[in-house]
């Protein structure tokens, strides 16, 4: 059972519903119950099978469309509420292949619609485009089954009545990517790869810039993560990185991508952030990291979002390229209770230390031994998850050992 020919024909299946008069919500149930069905005959195999009708199923997808638009016809036939639209839906279109037109950039902009919170846009944007079942995104998540199926149902009813009769905001729906991909994964869905999926199929249907910013964005990213973390799960440091384990397929195609971007002088903060990364990949050691070039970069990414996680980073690279003393009074400029306090690294997927951690590092590296452990153990109680609390701990418990000596 090819299971993977199902989730990619899903977004535009659900699609050719919608556009024949289905609203979201009913779609997406017709497709799952045809998907269920496709699933009992085998309909999505490589090979001819059986339809249950003795006929073998050479086209999937109009196969998947004719069950899902017949599956749709009977939920609305038995919903009593709906009655007035019998006369409607019963007009069955006449048999025939499926139009080549695709739509799945318009499942796209709808699940990242404005009036959704950013967690129930990530959720039916891998429910409706990513294919993922509910129990799936629920794993992912870490919360139950049936809190997953209560925020998908909310985001469907939301989403129901809307037509998309005007350009969608390509800004909202990369930042809801860009939220899947930093999830990273959890139990058997590995949301850093489905977000590098949905988005090389986003940039396959658009032409856009910073839709190929966000790709590098992540191949850049995604190609350092077998080192980011030891054998024990604990999280290692960039500057500390084997970088020989460092997928060098995936950042020679994100360079790739990303200079056929920038090229086309439409800069944005994805492909600036991507510009940063692209920087890091291409160091040999951490010693020869060109900081001086990623201040720059961070000072363009400052004059694009002027956003405080921009400025805290920015601080980190100034404190690399002209000394930690210059990092301080870079980050002195920050209010330490901004909502900088919680980024993402602009090299990594992982969290990165908040403001207090940030200034312990830069302590360190201007010698101040004391100083810095007291804000490293500072940091570890405000840290996020475990895994950064222990990283923190230790850094602590390592600059305290060093002043007993």
């Amino acid at each position: 059972m090819d299971e993977a020919l199902l989730r990619s024909l899903t977004p535009s299946v659900i699609a050719v519903l919608v556009r024949r008069g289905a609203d979201f919500a009913a779609a997406e149930d017709a497709v799952q119950d045809a998907l269920v069905e496709a699933l009992r005959v085998g309909a999505a195999d490589p090979s001819p099978t059986s339809s249950g009708s003795g006929h073998p199923v050479r086209d999937t997808k109009g196969w998947l469309v004719t069950v899902a638009w017949r599956k749709f016809l009977d939920a609305t036939r038995a919903d009593a509420a709906r009655r007035r639209r019998e006369k409607r839906v019963e007009e069955e279109p006449a048999p025939g292949p499926p139009p080549a037109v695709d739509d799945t950039l318009q499942l796209y902009f709808l699940c990242a619609h404005p009036s959704l919170t950013p967690a129930s846009a990530v959720a039916l944007t891998l429910r409706a485009v990513g294919g993922l079942t509910t129990r799936q995104i629920a794993q992912a998540y870490l919360v139950p089954e049936s809190t997953m199926a209560q925020r998908i149902s909310r985001a469907k009813r939301t989403v129901s009545g809307v037509r998309l009769d005007r350009p969608g905001d390509v800004a909202t729906v990369l930042r809801v990517l860009y939220l899947v991909f930093n999830e990273g994964y959890s139990g058997d869905v590995d949301l850093a790869a489905e977000a590098i999926r949905l988005t090389r199929q986003l940039a396959a249907r658009i032409d856009h810039p910073e839709v190929a910013g966000l790709l590098a964005l992540m191949l850049l990213h995604h190609a350092r993560r077998a080192a980011r973390t030891a054998s024990d799960g604990s999280l290692v440091p960039l500057a500390e990185q084997d970088r020989g384990r460092w997928d060098t397929a995936l950042i020679s195609e994100g360079v790739g991508i990303l200079q056929a971007a920038l090229a086309r002088d439409r800069l944005g903060e994805f492909q600036a952030q991507a510009a940063i990364a692209a920087l890091h990949a291409d160091a040999p050691t951490a010693e020869e990291t060109d900081w001086v070039q990623i201040v720059e970069w961070y000072d363009e990414l400052t004059r694009l979002t002027d956003s405080p996680v921009v400025r805290l980073n920015r601080a980190v690279a100034v404190g690399e390229a002209d000394g930690p003393r210059a990092g301080l009074a870079a980050l002195s400029e920050l209010d330490a209770s901004s909502p900088s306090s919680r980024l993402r690294s602009s090299s990594g997927g992982h969290p990165v230390p908040r403001h207090t951690a940030v200034a312990a590092y830069l302590h360190e590296r201007d010698g101040d031994l004391a100083t810095a452990a007291r804000l490293y153990a500072e940091a570890a109680h405000k840290a996020p998850n475990l895994a950064e609390r222990d990283h923190l701990m230790r850094q602590a418990a390592r600059l305290n050992a060093r002043r007993d000596r």
